[in-house]
């Protein structure tokens, strides 16, 4: 193993284009794939940015050369070259206009054969990948849900701070407060037989804050609720967590909003329609059975009671006479097409 030794990177892989020809460069990053076709060695370079192609020719400098052709899956090398338009190129790169002539190598750390292929459509078991997690955070897709989760934070933040709020740390170890789910403790060490809790959600600390005159708080925080997995629910979770004074629900909501149109618009490029429409609680339970409808869903509830009132089947019968209803989807002109399993 190879150390810098002075050694800077001037730029990340999968940025190289065309304008950057005749640049000398420094990439760092992980060997995705290597050729040997003898007398020049291509070698696929990885970091966070993407790919590219790097070649080693044992004309230009046979040391590389003779590095390069021992190079494995995964090594983690420093190269410097010189950018050159590549002669096939490869429209499905971002990068596949140019290459790099390596003129130095690095051998930073060798590697042994991955467990996994360190890539997006690789179809290993979750168990393995669980396993090996720091090896599948190194796929492409791992890596750009965490530069998006990154950058969605940072826009929130500017924006919230633009809107005079003030991000506030609140404390984790605290005493159990009653919520929606059980608290996890953590022992103290120094008052035997009493724990602390870990917060479900900073909520009296932000009311404290309001009472305190801070007037406006935000946190980009971590929540823990000791509670079974399903879909919507884990043990611990990253929320956005703000809290407002003198303001009534159409100024909460205004807030909201423009903070989600800008996220939608700098990282999507999406324009979103504001005011974003509002349903009330009993027309969502009403039309669609849920407060958090799909409206994109066609097929509405319809109050079937007075049908089934007197049906004979109890069930429907005796639920219409106490005050409740009957509802059903009317899956209309479809009897026909539709069999009894698709229904």
């Amino acid at each position: 193993m190879e150390t810098l030794n002075g050694l800077k990177r001037t730029h990340y892989c999968g940025d190289l284009r065309e304008s950057n020809i005749n640049e000398e460069v420094v990439l760092m990053g992980w060997v995705q794939k290597k050729r040997n076709l003898g007398g020049l060695v291509f070698v696929d370079l990885r970091d966070r940015s993407g790919l590219c192609q790097i070649i080693f020719d044992t004309d230009v400098n046979a040391e590389a050369f003779a590095k390069a052709e021992k190079l494995g899956s995964e090594y983690v090398v420093a190269v410097k070259g010189k950018v050159a338009e590549r002669s096939s190129k490869n429209p499905n790169m971002p990068t596949g206009d140019i290459e790099v002539f390596a003129t130095e190598l690095k051998v930073l750390n060798k590697s042994e054969t991955p467990p996994i292929y360190i890539k997006d459509d690789d179809n290993v078991s979750e168990e393995l990948r669980l396993k090996y997690r720091y090896l599948d955070l190194r796929k492409p897709s791992m890596q750009k849900n965490l530069m998006l989760r990154s950058r969605v934070a940072g826009i929130v933040r500017n924006y919230l701070t633009e809107n005079n709020f003030c991000e506030i740390e609140t404390p984790f170890l605290i005493k159990p407060t009653p919520e929606g789910a059980r608290d996890y403790l953590v022992p103290s060490r120094v008052n035997e037989g009493k724990f602390y809790a870990l917060p479900q959600s900073p909520q009296l600390f932000k009311q404290l804050l309001m009472v305190s005159g801070m007037d406006r708080y935000f946190q980009i925080v971590k929540c823990f609720r000791d509670e079974d997995l399903r879909a919507d629910r884990q043990p611990e979770f990253t929320q956005i967590d703000c809290e407002m004074s003198f303001v009534e629900e159409e100024d909460v909501r205004a807030i909201m909003e423009k903070m989600i149109q800008r996220i939608f618009k700098e990282v999507l490029n999406v324009e979103v329609t504001l005011p974003l429409p509002v349903m009330p609680y009993a027309e969502a339970m009403e039309r669609y059975g849920s407060d958090k409808p799909d409206t994109r869903f066609g097929y509405e509830l319809t109050n079937i009671s007075d049908i089934v009132a007197n049906c004979g089947f109890g069930v429907f019968a005796n639920a219409t006479k106490k005050g409740m209803s009957v509802r059903g989807i009317n899956v209309e002109g479809k009897a026909e097409e539709f069999t009894k399993k698709q229904i």
